[in-house]
Order: structure tokens, then sequence, then C-alpha cells
């Protein structure tokens, strides 16, 4: 009875997920606020049918009930999430709130089948980082000055980047945390946000030649760290999101391809310099040859895809634990095997509908400077979901990037929380400034 249970159940999460994606999209169609209400309720039941029915098949198949203690845990979190933005924040985008909370809640059921201590820790965490989060919008509201911060944010972040790589630890070859009383921090997951911050400061008010190229300086300065501490993928990101910025301040299709041609040269360059580099190349190329070293990783992730098929093989049926760092930077394969390649689909539409709805917001904003913030921010996001998964399957050599929300990694979710939170704040305030 319970093999057939957990049979049926597979099919019935992807059936609720593949609506949940469909109202994503659809819900831009409705005219009117009270249509958009109602399909948003109906977004909350599929997520909450989801997230029970993923929790009660790992309840049937592991017997551990203080799983269900959890599972109530995270109800409790994802209500009061839902509740505050709509009580505090009667004009937030409902959209992006239920977008995050879907995200975060795969990230929970996913962990909890891999590693359910991992689990814990990422959803203490996700707590505290939702109180925190809550008071930005508030704080974009009422605080003026944040535009005025602009050498503020380039000195605290070179800072916090020269100290980890001087101090901090090596980790599968790059220097990307340090750990403070216990907890693994890494800086450079928040210092691009504060990046963004900067980059806007600087070209919101004059692209001139001169004040280009002393942005373009200090930003080469963020990423020529991040390659010396080899985070290639950190460094990637910091230059793309620069890239997409200063394109759409200057509207110089010039300075565009300058750049990419200065980004190509820079990977050539680098990997020349680090084996660390060749060896992500290397596995790319052709993991199958080197499947016993550099690209055991990449296949063990390909035969995982491969082997869930369109409908999977079910939760705690795989074997995900094969994929070395499957929590982290490989748990879309696990979500592929177990959850099939159709729940893998959906995932990546959600993903697109989050990314598209903050390029949205940014466009629709008169501000320049809130604009360069939200558009950064929103290509920040979107990149770093397309590293993630090109690199999981091997459509582009894998960087070690974290996908936002699911994957288990505090900072990468502690700031992924941070940068919906700033885009509600800029949502709500040009929502709460339109004409009655």
């Amino acid at each position: 009875m319970s093999s057939i249970f957990c049979e049926v159940s597979k099919y019935l999460m992807i059936v609720l997920f593949a609506l949940y994606t469909w109202s994503c999209f659809y819900v831009l169609r409705k005219k009117t606020k009270e249509e958009q209400r109602r399909m948003f309720r109906r977004q909350k039941r599929w997520m909450f049918l989801l997230h029970l029915n993923g929790y009660l098949v790992l309840l049937v198949r592991t017997g551990n009930y203080k799983i269900m203690l959890f599972y109530a845990a995270q109800v409790v979190f994802f209500l009061i999430i839902m509740s505050s933005y709509r009580l505090i924040y009667e004009q937030s985008a409902q959209l992006l709130v239920n977008n995050m909370c879907m995200l975060i809640a795969i990230g929970f059921l996913i962990l909890s089948r891999l590693s359910y201590e991992k689990a814990i820790r990422q959803f203490t965490i996700a707590a505290g980082s939702m109180i925190f989060a809550l008071g930005i919008p508030y704080l974009i509201k009422k605080i003026r000055f944040i535009r005025k911060l602009t050498w503020l944010y380039a000195l605290f972040g070179l800072g916090a980047l020269l100290t980890v790589a001087v101090l901090g630890q090596t980790s599968y070859g790059a220097k990307i945390s340090f750990t403070v009383a216990g907890i693994s921090i890494q800086p450079s997951e928040f210092v691009k946000i504060i990046f963004v911050f900067f980059v806007a400061g600087m070209l919101h008010t004059s692209v001139e030649f001169g004040r280009i190229a002393v942005t373009t300086a200090v930003a080469a300065a963020h990423v020529i760290i991040l390659v010396c501490s080899r985070d290639l993928g950190g460094a990637l990101i910091f230059f793309v999101v620069y890239l997409a910025m200063l394109y759409v301040a200057t509207g110089r299709p010039l300075y565009f391809l300058g750049g990419l041609a200065a980004g190509s040269l820079a990977a050539v360059i680098a990997y020349r310099l680090f084996s660390h580099v060749r060896t992500r190349v290397v596995a790319w190329q052709d993991p199958l040859s080197v499947i016993d070293k550099e690209g055991y990783q990449i296949c063990q992730s390909l035969f995982a895809i491969g082997t869930g098929g369109w409908f999977g093989v079910g939760l705690t049926k795989g074997m995900p634990e094969k994929i070395p760092v499957v929590e982290q930077d490989f748990v879309f394969s696990a979500i592929s095997e177990e959850m099939g390649g159709i729940f893998a689909i959906c995932l990546i539409m959600v993903c697109m509908s989050c990314f598209l709805m903050l390029l949205n917001i940014a466009m629709q904003l008169k501000d320049g400077f809130y604009k360069l913030v939200a558009l950064g921010l929103g290509t920040m996001y979107g990149f770093q979901v397309f590293l993630t998964i090109g690199g999981v399957i091997k459509f582009i050599p894998s960087t070690g990037v974290t996908l936002p929300f699911v994957s288990y990694g505090g900072s990468s979710l502690f700031s992924t929380i941070i940068i919906f939170a700033v885009i509600q704040g800029f949502y709500i305030l040009r929502e709460t400034k339109k004409p009655l």
C-alpha cells in the first residue's frame, strides 16, 4: 500500500507544480485585482498541497515522525511570511512572495530527503533572514540617503573580499568563506548586493567617460580579487551584472561589446593561469574520458538526470548521494532524478517567472537609481540560476554557484531573501505613488 501511495504522490506533485507554474504566467492576463487575488489564493493551495504531499512521502519512506513536526514548523513559517506581506505591505507583489515561498519549500523538501540536519539548519537561517528582510521595504520607503553612500559601498565590499582572500578558508580550490563563532559566512554573497548599489550610485547621475572609467576600475578590482580567491563563479556574476548595468545606463553598444571582449580575454588568461579552471573545462568538454577524476561529479549528475526521466523515480528512491556536494551545487540533479524532468522544467519556469518580474519591476521604475539597482539585482538572480542549471546539465562548465532559495547554503539563502525584499520595496514604492 505504501508503495502505491508513493507512486501516486509522485504524479500528484508533478500535476500540482505544473498547475502552479501555469498560474505564474496566466495570472498576468487577469485584468482586475480581484481576479489576480483569486489566482494567488489558488497558487497558495497548490503550494501547500505539494508541500504536504512531499513530506507525507518522506514520512512513509523513512518512518521518522519528527519530520512531520519539521513540516508543521515550515507551514507556520510560510503562513507568517504570506500574511505579513499581505498585512504590512498591502501593495506588495504577491507573485514574488508566492514564488519565493514555493522555491524555499522545494528546497526544504529536497534537503529533508538528502540531509535532515542540513534542512533544519537551512530552516533556521531562513526564519532569521525573513525576520530581518521584512523590514527592508519599510526602510527603502523611509530612508533616502542610500544613494549617497556610493563610496562606502565600494570600500566595504572591497575590504570584505580582501579579508576573505587573505584569511578565508579554502573550499574545493577556492577561498570563499570564513568561520565566526562556528558559523560559516560567504561575504561575496552580500558584497554582490552592495556592489549593485555602488554601480547604480555611480552611473545614475552621470555617464561621462571619466566617471565610467572610475566605476569600471572599481568593478574590475572586485572581479580581480574574486579571481585571485579562485571564486570564479562569483567573479563571473559580478562581471555580467556590471556589464548589464553599464549598457542600460549608457545605452551604448560599444561599451557592451568592449566588455564582452575584455571578459573573453580574461577567461583565456584565467584558463592559462589556474589549474582549477582547466579542471572544470576538461570535465565539461568530455567528462566520460575523465570520469574517475575531474569528470566524476558531472557524470554522476548526468546519470541522475537521465535516470529520473520525465516523471522521476520518486522521493528517496534515487541515489543522489553519489553526486559530490549534491545539496549545494548539484541540487537540481537530485530534483531531476527523484521528482522528474517535468518537475525540473517547472522549477526552471518558476525561476524564469521571478526573473521576468524582477526585470519588469525595474523597467517600470521612474527613479534612475532604483531602476539600475532593480535591474542589477534581477540580472544577478537570473544569471545565477543560469550558471547553476547550465553547469549541472553540462551546458556550460560548472562554476560552483548555488541555486537561489533551493540549494543548501545560509549565505546564499540570506542574500537572495534580501534581494527579493529590496525589489519588493521598490515595487511597493512605485505602487503607492500611482495616482488614484
